[in-house]
């Protein structure tokens, strides 16, 4: 897999990762804005995502959810070629497979490195495609391009670099220490062929005067022979859709600053969690994730979030006795909200006879709503104006049931419509928010800081004309 695109053909530019969660998403984001600004046709790409994190396009496909706000930065349409491989986890050994928007069977841990030859070609193809139709690719990395135990079967960091000559910008998280250690140590993983195509370092999260960090950057590239093509600056409000559970911690209002407490049970197959971030910006409103009794005892408002594991995660919830509390929350007369997944579980039962999620068989539900789950082996895949469905379950019965609340649509709370309508009812809260105004600015805000501490130029360069 490692042709070369014909000679002049660069359209592109790979930003990978000294870690995972370095900044890659933020980098490409932000780039994608910048770009967009100067008036180039700009898609972003990331060959394969491994998130429970995703959209709906409007051409029906599904995709990771950072690439469709990637696409939101470019000013361009999200399409299924932006990311051509979905790996939503199943389990610890397993995860189901999306290519080009569309179900694709799933791999396991046995047979994950001949899945993995299966899917480069396909994630390959879109990125040509792409690079045929657009002036400039930004492509997110996934992981770290020195993790050598995957490189035979690469097709995301460096096996697409060598795929499409791609020149590939290197970050790294400085809040996490170690800094310049990762980009030596990255570097001197990577075999003379992948080293060629690093053609500089970005670093993330700096916090202080840049004096303090020039002696370090000017021996990075004078160890390294290449240069630092900026320093980005920690900022308070850089926070964008995540691909994965990993900031789920930092995902809330400040404490203490809402009237009304807002708790998100944190399944460990938690899906789609960016539901809630539009509560989350409303001023009255305290939003936590929460997976103890204790946590949710005291909210205001009970959200059981979408999953991508309806009945296991449904077990974890009696086991942690989190099933008492949001029963005895609805039966006091308080709101409960439950989205997709978490709707199905307020629901008197869930089958699965066709083993989509595990082992076949059927649950009670906690019995709040007057309605039944069955999954079946096709998904559902739609784009509403104000949400979209992604699932397996088919419901029947009644999603309403007094202050209990069920919908199988994702996205709704961003509606502001939707939202403001749904919370005065509840909680007899006025919306005081626009979300696509809130993300439509923090957008803006990380073109201003890519624009500002960054080298646009030379990375836009790079993208259309390749290493020389």
């Amino acid at each position: 897999m490692d042709r070369l695109l014909p000679s002049g053909r660069v359209s592109g530019l790979l930003v990978a990762g000294t870690t995972s969660d370095a900044g890659k998403s933020v980098v490409t984001t932000g780039l994608c804005r910048a770009f967009a600004r100067r008036g180039v046709r700009v898609a972003p790409y990331k060959a394969q995502n491994m998130s429970n994190n995703s959209m709906v396009t409007a051409g029906g496909a599904e995709i990771g959810r950072a690439q469709w706000i990637q696409a939101l930065a470019a000013r361009v349409e999200p399409e299924a070629a932006m990311n051509p491989v979905l790996l939503k986890p199943g389990g610890d050994e397993r995860s189901h497979v999306v290519v080009m928007g569309q179900p694709a069977g799933e791999v396991t841990s046995t047979d994950w490195e001949s899945g993995r030859a299966r899917l480069a070609a396909a994630a390959h193809a879109a990125y040509d495609d792409l690079a045929s139709r657009f002036e400039a690719v930004v492509a997110e990395g996934a992981g770290s391009p020195a993790e050598i135990n995957l490189r035979r079967s690469d097709y995301v960091n460096m096996g697409l670099a060598r795929h499409a000559d791609l020149p590939v910008v290197i970050v790294g998280d400085i809040d996490r220490g170690g800094v310049f250690a990762a980009f030596v140590g990255t570097l001197a993983l990577l075999d003379e062929a992948d080293a060629r195509l690093v053609a500089g370092w970005v670093v993330n999260k700096f916090r202080g005067g840049r004096d303090l960090l020039q002696p370090g950057l000017d021996m990075l590239t004078d160890r390294t022979g290449r240069p630092v093509l900026g320093v980005l600056p920690w900022h308070p409000d850089v926070w964008l859709d995540s691909e994965d559970a990993i900031d789920l911690d930092g995902r809330r209002t400040d404490p203490g600053v809402g009237t009304r407490r807002v708790a998100v049970v944190r399944f460990p197959r938690i899906s789609n969690f960016t539901d809630v971030d539009a509560l989350g910006i409303e001023p009255e409103l305290d939003v936590v994730f929460a997976s103890t009794p204790r946590a949710l005892a005291d909210a205001d408002l009970i959200v059981l979030p979408g999953t991508r594991a309806t009945r296991a995660d449904l077990a974890w919830l009696r086991e942690r006795r989190l099933d008492r509390v949001v029963v005895d929350h609805a039966t006091s007369g308080r709101p409960v909200l439950g989205i997709c997944g978490g709707a199905q579980m307020l629901g008197r039962s869930i089958s699965d006879p066709y083993a989509v999620e595990g082992p076949s068989g059927a649950v009670d539900g906690l019995g709040l709503l007057d309605l039944t789950t069955e999954f079946t082996p096709e998904k559902v895949l739609r784009l509403h104006d104000s949400g979209y469905e992604i699932h397996h379950g088919r419901v029947r019965g009644s999603l309403t049931a007094g202050r209990v609340t069920g919908t199988m649509t994702h996205g709704s709370l961003e509606d502001d419509a939707t939202r403001a309508a749904y919370l005065l009812d509840a909680l007899g809260v006025t919306s005081r928010a626009s979300f696509p105004a809130a993300r439509e600015r923090r957008l803006d805000l990380l073109g201003d800081l890519v624009e500002e501490h960054l080298d646009v130029d030379a990375l836009l360069t790079l993208a259309r004309d390749g290493l020389r």
